[in-house]
């Protein structure tokens, strides 16, 4: 076999999977978190596998086993979940990584690809944190503890960035003064690069199409949310920017605004820089509207005829349509869109708003089809539509996994 670990450390928690990469199924997944506070916690689920190898992963859960214990650091987080390993399974053994993926939230204009972790590339990842100074340190932790808990594998870095790295200077520069611009390394980089390669990529192989044929666009919608367009098989736009708080709304990011709001209410609210960030960042998007970060509860309040809550709705939506519309235009016709993520997977009111307007575009959503559950990648347009409309599950740390093994020739 060929067991790939794939890491996804934040500050206080990282998540981990163990994949098969010969079936490309998941052996064990788990959450280490609270790391750093008095009491930390370990769960660890095993899973016992079905379904056909090659379509994702198809896994039915076998076992679940929690722990808690006190976790100063990342150090003692990767020796609790090497515990979990011994106690609960798989055995690693019996079954070593050949490899161990890393997700990397930014890799700024260094890093275009999946990458061989170095002391230098540490370095680098470290450097970077001034464009991501929530997210770099606490990927970099992960990545040193985990190098400590397996000396003798490659480790890989996945960067979120890296699949926008294609744009064209067009796409990702900002119009402002120049030199500020270079001084400060300010340009649109693009976020969930993982997700919208994994899911283009899905797309086009459940169509029986090579990417290079298809021009798409990927709208990956959860708590954060971002559309690309796809040509080819790369991305040519985007809409989150230098930072994951531009383009679509979001559960609690406000997305796309007028930013001399900001000078208005600096001057007339007197709210500093770290006020501005806590709103645009925290109490802005669905949370601002409606007071619900969450679309579950948006809907609820909708369904009950809230003002709020429509109104958050509305406006989510809109968002959504404006710049469906602009990647039409800059793709010139599109073949496939597909909806990924939780409110893309699970949300039919959000796919169907979407794409109302776009008939004249060739986007016929089937209703019964859109409304309908199931699992796995599925068509929600028109036998006779001319574009193709798919729900597509993501999966994000095979996408890692697959790209890991890219680089080590496993």
């Amino acid at each position: 076999m060929s067991i790939v670990l794939v890491v996804n450390s934040g500050s206080s928690s990282f998540k981990y999977q163990l994949l098969d990469m010969t079936t490309e199924r998941v052996l064990a997944s788990g959450l280490v978190e609270r790391i750093g506070q008095p009491m930390g916690s370990c769960r660890h689920t095993v899973y016992q596998v079905s379904g056909e190898p090659g379509q994702g992963v198809t896994t039915m859960l076998d076992a679940t086993t929690e722990r808690e214990l006190p976790i100063p650091d990342h150090f003692a987080g990767f020796a609790a979940m090497l515990d979990a390993f011994e106690l609960s399974g798989p055995s690693l053994v019996e079954n070593p990584p050949v490899a161990v993926g890393h997700r990397v939230v930014h890799g700024g204009a260094r890093f275009f690809e999946p990458t061989l972790i170095t002391p230098l590339v540490e370095i680098n990842i470290e450097e970077l944190a001034v464009l991501a100074p929530l997210h770099n340190p606490a990927n970099l932790a992960g990545i040193v503890a985990a190098r400590r808990a397996f000396p003798d594998v490659p480790h890989v870095a996945v960067f979120d960035t890296a699949f926008h790295q294609t744009l064209a200077p067009a796409a990702y520069t900002y119009a402002i003064d120049a030199e500020i611009a270079a001084a400060h390394r300010i340009r649109r980089y693009g976020f969930h690069g993982t997700s919208h390669k994994f899911v283009s990529g899905a797309a086009a192989a459940y169509l029986g199409r090579p990417p290079g044929e298809l021009k798409q666009i990927v709208f990956h919608l959860g708590n954060g949310a971002s559309v690309t367009a796809v040509d080819g098989g790369v991305s040519v736009d985007t809409s989150m920017g230098f930072t994951p708080l531009e383009g679509l709304v979001m559960g609690t990011r406000s997305g796309d605004i007028d930013p001399a709001l900001l000078f208005q209410l600096a001057r007339r609210a007197q709210m500093d820089v770290d006020d501005l960030d806590d709103l645009l960042n925290k109490r802005s998007g669905l949370k601002g509207l409606s007071g619900f970060s969450d679309m579950r509860d948006v809907l609820a309040g909708r369904a009950r005829g809230e003002q709020a809550a429509t109104l958050a709705f509305d406006v989510y939506v809109h968002r959504l349509r404006a710049y469906a519309g602009a990647y039409l235009a800059q793709l010139g016709g599109v073949d496939v869109i597909s909806f990924t993520a939780g409110v893309g997977e699970n949300v039919p009111d959000v796919r169907a708003g979407a794409l109302a307007t776009l008939g004249f575009a060739g986007v016929h959503v089937d209703p019964v089809r859109n409304a309908a559950r199931a699992h796995g990648i599925r068509v929600i347009s028109t036998d006779d539509s001319p574009v193709t409309v798919l729900v597509v599950p993501t999966d994000e740390e095979l996408e890692i996994a697959r790209q890991t093994l890219e680089v080590t020739g496993g």
